[in-house]
């Protein structure tokens, strides 16, 4: 038997007028477009999909003709067009509320786990002094990126006063937790730093003004409200 989930999901399709129809023997008429008819079932393609039915369940087919079959292939198009910008809508809404990042803390540092382009994972220290994410080498070269005979473009000034090479990149996304930024400015330091208060790297403004951020100590939360992609 057609399961009932499937009738509510069809209530609200187009009228008898503007589709093939099966009328069912339970009573139930559901409409849309015949795609294919076999010796013992139909297919009928709605806007949700398809659904299959034995032909044992069906009382009567009424077919329409091509034309009107083209009108619903366009209001399908149409409602999954308004439901894909209203699902993107509600996505948008649901980034640009505030999220609280777990951090951990020393004495000195705030240290908050990062996914990178989607393929590793590092320890960057929170630094709103840092104009840029900045990255060891190692964690660079974790990102496939070649940095064999890469001339710097440019120096770094560090938070102990340090001066270093560095050569720019763009990430293509930054992930902390369930917050994403996309298209992130971010410096690959060519020198060595030692491991004084720096992890993997720094987390700096690139990523940071991305948001409306505060850190919540008590809690150990860096809370983030997204500003824009």
């Amino acid at each position: 038997m057609v399961k009932i989930f499937v009738a509510l999901l069809l209530s609200t399709f187009y009228s008898a007028a503007f589709a093939d129809s099966l009328e069912l023997k339970n009573g139930r008429s559901i409409e849309g477009i015949i795609i294919e008819e076999g010796q013992d079932t139909v297919k009928l393609e709605v806007c949700q999909g398809v659904i299959s039915f034995r032909k044992t369940e069906i009382n009567r087919i009424t077919k329409a003709d091509a034309a009107r079959q083209e009108q619903i292939r366009q209001r399908c198009a149409r409602q999954q067009q308004e439901s894909k910008e209203r699902l993107l809508k509600k996505q948008a809404e649901e980034d640009s509320k505030p999220k609280g990042v777990a951090f951990s803390q020393d004495s000195s540092t705030i240290t908050v786990g990062v996914r990178l382009n989607n393929k590793i994972d590092a320890s960057l220290v929170l630094d709103t002094g840092a104009s840029l994410i900045m990255l060891r080498k190692d964690i660079a070269k974790g990102l496939g990126i070649e940095l064999d005979g890469v001339k710097p473009d440019g120096k770094m000034t560090l938070a102990d006063g340090r001066q270093v090479n560095a050569k720019r990149i763009i990430l293509e996304s930054v992930r902390v937790e369930g917050v994403e930024a996309e298209n992130v400015s971010a410096a690959i330091i060519l020198d060595e730093v030692g491991n004084f208060s720096f992890g993997d790297g720094l987390l700096g403004m690139s990523f940071l003004s991305r948001f409306n951020f505060k850190v919540d100590h008590r809690q150990k939360r860096l809370i983030l409200e997204k500003l824009y992609p």
